[in-house]
């Protein structure tokens, strides 16, 4: 029983599903945008264009669906999430918590919605996609160690075998490190990773107060009006219009799936603890892989353990998932 009065198996369902579905659609999202970021002629073009889409669809669910401007059940997960005793309960401390909500939301909109966004595509439309979802993946590292000191989410030892057997089997999955040095581009990837990895922290304390409808609109409302600024700037913001069919599809299909993936994954975020959620998001480097495999572009990787050791790392999350592994 935990401390909201529900069942373990009542928070384990919602909490399994949607953190499956975002890594469900995070390995679509990543094999579709390695050909979507091509279509068009600029990296930050299409990452502000897809970024439009999908911040004019979660508007529109926001507004659709009133469950979604409903916060999620405290995820009571220790994780810095939901607990009372990180709310303001008045006074100075009010204000205090006013601010760096407020600062949280502009790093959300400006960081994660915005600079990681164009980092990312840039890395993305000079590598290949498999090295870019390895690199992606190690989100989870990352998350691990800022989500050890900000949100005290203790790594017990299963969790760090799960997360050795994820990283390992995303390495010989990609074919070594040998197959990710030689890959360009991957450095900007990696730099949009670790500002990602800050985000999930300071989002999964924004959960605390905010919905996750909310937040996934902020971040892509607020970063794609900092995108297209950047465009203007750049003297690129007539380009949006003269988009062609072809590149308007590639446009709405990432969008929609951007859309999905915000979505889920602050919904996710709002229910478990963070280093959980990214461990299970890893297991999207499969996906990648097996629809490379099936559009022929390359093969399955040349070891298959990597694959059968994601797979393993995510399943033994989710079957540790109801334990409490906090001090």
């Amino acid at each position: 029983m935990r401390r909201d009065g529900t069942k373990d198996g009542e928070r384990r369902a919602p909490g399994l599903l949607l953190a499956g579905a975002t890594a469900l659609v995070s390995g679509v999202s990543v094999f579709v945008n390695g050909y979507g970021v091509r279509a068009l002629p600029d990296a930050a073009l299409y990452t502000t264009a897809k970024n439009v889409v999908a911040a004019v669809l979660l508007a529109l669910a926001v507004v659709a669906f009133p469950s979604l401007r409903r916060r999620a059940p405290d995820s009571s997960d220790g994780g810095g999430g939901g607990r009372a005793a990180d709310r303001p309960p008045g006074g100075g401390r009010a204000t205090s918590g006013g601010l760096a909500r407020a600062l949280g939301l502009a790093y959300v909109a400006a960081v994660g919605g915005g600079v990681a966004f164009v980092l990312f595509f840039t890395g993305l439309a000079r590598s290949a996609a498999e090295p870019a979802a390895f690199v992606h993946d190690t989100l989870v590292i990352w998350v691990g160690v800022v989500a050890w000191g900000a949100l005290r989410e203790r790594l017990s030892t299963w969790n760090l075998v799960a997360i050795a057997a994820l990283v390992a089997g995303q390495v010989l999955a990609a074919g070594g490190v040998g197959g990710l040095a030689g890959a360009g581009g991957l450095g900007l990837v990696l730099a949009a990773t670790l500002l990602w990895a800050v985000e999930v922290v300071v989002a999964k304390r924004l959960l605390a107060t905010v919905t996750p409808g909310a937040i996934a609109l902020v971040r892509m409302g607020g970063g794609s009006a900092l995108l297209v600024c950047y465009l203007a700037l750049d003297n690129k913001l007539a380009a949006l219009s003269s988009l062609d069919a072809r590149q308007l599809s590639w446009v709405l299909a990432t969008g929609a799936l951007l859309a999905v993936y915000v979505a889920t994954w602050f919904a996710a975020l709002a229910r478990a603890r963070a280093v959980d959620v990214t461990s299970v998001l890893a297991a999207s480097v499969v996906v990648t892989a097996a629809l490379q495999a099936l559009a022929g572009r390359s093969g399955l990787p040349s070891e298959p353990a990597g694959l059968a050791l994601v797979v393993l790392g995510a399943a033994t999350v989710w079957w540790r998932w109801p334990r409490r592994v906090l001090a």
